[in-house]
């Protein structure tokens, strides 16, 4: 099935469900063995973090602190309210797809949204995001089918932020994110499959590493063809 212009669809939030499951459902039966995929929010991953994988759980402490010391001289019982309360808007997570060898995140598929970068500040973000998986040693596959802004690309970003060369590669883009040989020094060898997409045409195929040695081929056409029937897109 041909990419769709989404520029004139306002469907994505559905739609990005649909695909997303169906493709877990590709990716789970083709899996070794001894690794899992499933469906999460993405973490807040960016570059500089600690090393080493990130606990992919999210620990909420209780809304209000429990009775404590007084601070700063103030009775217990009394509450400081803020200066002022502001309505700000806060980045939604994505649903991610995310496959696990042994408790590590090994890589991780995300589908680009139109939040992930309606403003700077969300462009910013995101590409600290999507870097971090590589920094943290997890294989990526991005996936974006929005032209805006068209001046910006998030393969290109994510080569600034990790400082490597590359051709342009505007959006609608799928990338494929290998980590590699350590190189020493704390570096290892990158590889990386860019894949222009183009409204009205079929989506590629791209490898979904898992190790440097072994991939799952993401059939995005198929997995794309079957979500857009479950959304009646056809």
């Amino acid at each position: 099935m041909p990419l769709h212009d989404w520029n004139q669809l306002n469907r994505w939030d559905g739609f990005h469900i649909l695909w997303i499951t169906e493709l877990l459902r590709w990716v789970k039966p083709r899996l070794p063995q001894g690794y899992r995929a499933y469906l999460g929010t993405a973490p807040r991953l960016a570059v500089g973090d600690p090393e080493g994988t990130p606990d992919m759980s999210v620990r909420r402490g209780p809304a209000v602190p429990p009775p404590g010391p007084e601070l700063g001289g103030a009775p217990s019982d009394t509450r400081l309210e803020p200066d002022e309360e502001i309505v700000v808007g806060l980045e939604e997570p994505n649903l991610t797809l995310f496959v696990s060898h042994e408790g590590w995140l090994a890589a991780a598929v995300e589908l680009v949204s139109p939040r992930n970068k309606d403003r700077p500040s969300s462009c910013e973000g995101s590409t600290s995001r999507y870097a971090g998986y590589l920094q943290g040693g997890t294989h990526l596959v991005l996936i974006d089918t929005h032209a805006r802004p068209y001046a910006f690309s998030f393969a290109d970003a994510i080569a600034r932020e990790l400082q490597f060369a590359q051709p342009p590669v505007p959006s609608p883009l799928a990338v494929a994110y290998r980590i590699g040989e350590p190189q020493g020094d704390q570096r290892s060898l990158l590889g990386v499959w860019r894949r222009p997409l183009t409204v009205g045409e079929p989506l590629p195929a791209l490898p979904l590493p898992l190790t440097v040695h072994s991939e799952v081929i993401l059939d995005l056409e198929q997995t794309y063809m079957r979500a857009a029937d479950d959304a009646y897109l056809t």
